[in-house]
């Protein structure tokens, strides 16, 4: 049995709101909406420990 990483494919700043998303063709995060939140913020992401990156 093997098990499958499994990557975030969207991300939102708990801070400002910043919603972001994975672009596999250029590999790597894009602003999702027309909201980029705010340029001093340091993005605290909601993903966390409760994301499993290993599926079972």
């Amino acid at each position: 049995m093997s098990a499958a990483l499994r990557r975030p494919t969207d991300r939102t700043c708990e801070r400002c709101g910043r919603a972001e998303q994975w672009n596999p063709t250029t590999d790597s995060w894009e602003i999702a909406d027309d909201e980029p939140g705010s340029i001093y913020c340091i993005h605290e992401w909601d993903i966390n420990g409760r994301f499993m990156p290993f599926d079972e």
